[in-house]
């Protein structure tokens, strides 16, 4: 218990949009951080994640993940972020859907933004900061280096045409500096206490940045 108590705690949020979370990108953060954090999983309603491109080597995983008690994802309405030292979003397909414009999550970010509490996003995840602007309209990530799904990866899915949110475009109109390596090669940018990841296959790296700040700031 006195262990419990003594580890920070990290914020895990994720889509519940039809179009998921990353099987592979969330087992690799929930793994990777449960031994050094105390976790919550918070959704947009505390709906339970629809994982895809679930396959053979993390089925086993999910299927035992989601009998456990910490499964059920909080309300993200009702997080306070004050209470959390770090704050991780998956490789979520969904967050283009749901975090992109969440007004909740806008407000955890901003106090995370403030406070330079360290932030980590993946993939998809990365569309999640979108909806962090301030009351002028300006972006509280302006002026950041980042990285998430460059065109040439978002192309390849069929409803392309249809995305609510081009991450590359966003981040560039909104004052931020966006960089990309080959479609699916591992990359990742650290600037001062945000980590972005292009992609799923930059999961590891990204959360490996993301266990890095924390150290330090201890």
């Amino acid at each position: 218990m006195s262990d419990r108590l003594g580890k920070p705690s990290c914020l895990i949020v994720a889509s519940a949009a039809a179009a998921g979370v990353s099987a592979q990108s969330f087992l690799h953060c929930f793994t990777l951080t449960s031994s050094a954090f105390n976790l919550q999983v918070a959704t947009p309603g505390g709906k339970p994640i629809d994982f895809v491109d679930v396959n053979e080597s993390n089925m086993r995983w999910i299927q035992d993940f989601r009998m456990k008690s910490y499964a059920n994802p909080a309300k993200l309405e009702s997080i306070d972020g004050a209470r959390y030292h770090a704050l991780l979003i998956p490789d979520c397909p969904g967050a283009m859907t749901d975090l992109a414009n969440s007004g909740y999550l806008a407000k955890i970010l901003q106090h995370f933004s403030a406070g330079n509490k360290p932030i980590c996003a993946i993939g998809h995840g990365v569309a999640a900061l979108c909806c962090a602007t301030n009351e002028d309209k300006s972006w509280v990530f302006e002026g950041y280096s980042l990285t998430g799904p460059s065109v040439y990866e978002l192309v390849r899915q069929p409803n392309f045409a249809s995305l609510a949110i081009i991450v590359e475009d966003f981040v560039k109109d909104s004052g931020a500096t966006f960089s990309a390596s080959l479609p699916d090669a591992v990359h990742v940018v650290l600037d001062r206490h945000l980590v972005t990841g292009q992609n799923e296959n930059s999961t590891l790296p990204a959360i490996q940045n993301l266990l890095i700040l924390c150290n330090v700031r201890k």
